[in-house]
């Protein structure tokens, strides 16, 4: 079988034969049919995610079928069409689920780069940048609790989005910001996750839904996917003043920073109105907040952060998978362009051009 490897910070992923273990206990071996290319691949292969052993696999937005199961599976069996997320369902048992909180969970948790289920034909162990899943292979072995079984007649390739870039951008919105009707709701950055987090708040009633980007295109691209205004933070005089003009002088309710940048941040955090919420997203590597002090807060602004948009992860992609179909979700207007495994770093090079939403590998 083959993967796509990183063999160097900052250089092409390596096109190579590999060879995989055998799904132990309560584990499963996927066979892929699409991985997007998340903007946490490309940061990630820059070594801006951390620096982890490498030779590594990168690859996290995965939908596939179920190829074979190991002791003790019992959610899948083979033949299943499933997507897999680094964030698990939880344990059902510990704290943090007996009271609601499954994304917290302590038992099954979500661990980063991981020791991996690959080796080369060097002998190397090959880590897995994602932890529990490595999506740029043609087969991967994952954790059972990272499943999710979906219609065997949802598009696979819109499927693989669900597991990374619309749950954190939709889930943002719903479960961090907790975003009431009427409340207003600015995003910066209107990528993949931006995007998704423009569709929860339109979903939750937030008016104005307001789109901050550097670029025309992508601010065209919100508007269809719901945003009542925009705004560009690169022509834009003050943006921080422009988005308190549109939400009558008070400032949005709701920030949603999805790309990352600690001045970004800072900025979004000064469009948030008193007492309102900014949920943090986007990030790089080894970023420190001193440009927050404690008189920042004093008028009830909240900072906040959000894993893979805390969502409980059974629950919630089936209920957007609801949504999907009923047309209150758009997936396949997600997907900029579709590549064959061999043409991955042309994948990858076009996703860096700005313009992109999500392109997405095709096995």
């Amino acid at each position: 079988m083959k993967a796509a490897v990183c063999y160097e910070f900052g250089k092409p992923l390596v096109i190579e034969e590999v060879t995989l273990d055998p799904p132990g206990k309560g584990e499963v071996k996927i066979r892929l049919t699409a991985v997007a290319i998340c903007h946490s691949d490309i940061h990630a292969i820059k070594g801006e995610h951390g620096r982890p052993p490498l030779p590594a696999i990168p690859g996290h937005e995965i939908s596939g079928y179920v190829e074979e199961t190991g002791e003790g599976v019992t959610y899948v069996k083979s033949g299943d069409p499933v997507v897999a997320s680094i964030i698990p369902e939880g344990c059902g048992q510990c704290y943090y689920c007996r009271i609601g909180l499954s994304s917290q969970c302590t038992t099954n948790r979500l661990y980063l780069n991981g020791e991996g289920k690959f080796t080369n034909k060097k002998g190397q162990r090959l880590t897995q940048f994602a932890g529990a899943v490595a999506g740029f292979a043609e087969y991967a072995v994952i954790p059972e609790v990272n499943l999710v079984k979906i219609p065997e007649d949802l598009p696979m390739d819109s499927a693989c989005l669900l597991a990374c870039g619309v749950i954190s951008g939709f889930g943002a919105v719903m479960n961090r910001a907790r975003v009431a009707p009427n409340s207003s709701v600015a995003v910066l950055g209107c990528g993949g996750v931006g995007l998704n987090a423009i569709q929860g708040a339109v979903f939750a009633g937030a008016y104005p839904v307001i789109a901050v980007d550097v670029r025309d295109g992508k601010l065209a691209t919100a508007k269809v996917f719901g945003a009542t205004h925009t705004v560009n933070a690169k022509t834009e005089k003050d943006p921080v003043k422009k988005v308190h003009e549109i939400t009558y002088g008070r400032g949005a309710d709701n920030v949603i920073v999805a790309v990352m940048g600690l001045d970004i941040l800072r900025q979004g955090f000064m469009m948030s109105a008193r007492d309102g919420t900014t949920v943090i997203v986007g990030h790089g590597y080894d970023e420190k907040l001193s440009d927050f002090s404690p008189l920042d807060f004093m008028m009830g602004k909240k900072l906040t952060g959000s894993a893979m948009g805390a969502v409980r992860l059974r629950i919630d992609i089936a209920r957007l998978i609801e949504l999907y179909k009923t047309g209150r979700l758009k997936l396949d207007e997600l997907i900029s362009g579709r590549y064959p495994f061999e043409k991955i770093s042309e994948a990858f090079a076009s996703s860096e051009k700005g313009d992109v939403i999500r392109n997405v590998i095709m096995f």
